[in-house]
């Protein structure tokens, strides 16, 4: 089986990130419709969508102009799954990675789509999920959508090991998402399409999503959780299950 279909418009570009320091490849499919950024699982790289036929599960949508989908490398293992780095340093490589989103990442994708006010969607799964969701919380005037699919949102459980600083804070949604006010808030209160779902299977581990779901509860953000059955496991089928089921809820 194909990867995709040798007919799927299909880009790879790239640049020398100012934020980070490095080089930072990004792959677009399609050429119409919502822009979609995909993060990968874990220490993966920019590619792991398709090679996993994640990129595949959507490409109706792609092929008929209802998504363009942007999809780009983690930083993870040079971050928080380096478990030789200082919190500390782990937390400013994260803000350095959320830099290069906000500040290098998005004005690709508005340019790619003629647009220089698009707001964009994200999705991910599993430490993928983090970012996605960190993404729009941080800046819902840059990106309007979430698709969350068995992750997580609180690094203090699995990796801030009792530290804080700026950069831990503004990085991880269960300490800044209670304390949102002002124009940030309304923005996800009445403008953002959030979407957190989960199974309840092998290696899933649902009560972070519902976790979150409290946290957006509390605030007034309207949100989709969404909990899937005990024999929805932590893995690719379905998450290629899950990521064309809610586009097609979204209308795109």
């Amino acid at each position: 089986m194909q990867f995709i279909d040798p007919n799927l418009p299909r880009r790879i570009e790239g640049w020398h990130s100012p934020a980070l320091g490095m080089n930072m490849p990004i792959v677009s499919y399609g050429y119409g419709g919502h822009p979609l950024l995909l993060f990968p699982t874990a220490a993966a790289d920019y590619l792991e969508n398709e090679r996993f036929f994640l990129v595949k599960a959507v490409e109706p949508a792609i092929m008929q102009g209802r998504l363009r989908v942007f999809s780009i490398e983690s930083i993870n293992r040079h971050a928080w799954m380096d478990r030789d780095l200082p919190v500390r340093e782990q937390a400013r490589r994260q803000a350095l990675y959320v830099r290069y989103i906000e500040d290098e990442v998005v004005p690709y994708i508005r340019h790619a789509v003629g647009s220089g006010s698009a707001r964009i969607a994200t999705s991910g799964a599993s430490f993928g999920a983090f970012h996605a969701a960190n993404a729009l919380f941080r800046r819902p005037d840059l990106f309007d959508t979430t698709i969350a699919m068995s992750g997580f949102y609180d690094l203090g459980k699995s990796y801030l090991q009792g530290y804080g600083d700026e950069n831990t804070y503004f990085n991880n949604p269960a300490s800044y998402l209670p304390r949102l006010e002002g124009p940030l808030l309304d923005l996800l209160r009445h403008h953002c399409s959030i979407i957190i779902s989960t199974g309840q299977g092998a290696y899933e581990a649902p009560d972070n999503s519902r976790q979150l779901a409290a946290i957006l509860e509390s605030k007034g953000i309207p949100h989709w959780l969404d909990v899937w059955g005990y024999d929805v496991n932590h893995d690719w089928p379905w998450w290629r299950k899950m990521l064309p089921y809610y586009i097609d809820k979204l209308g795109w």
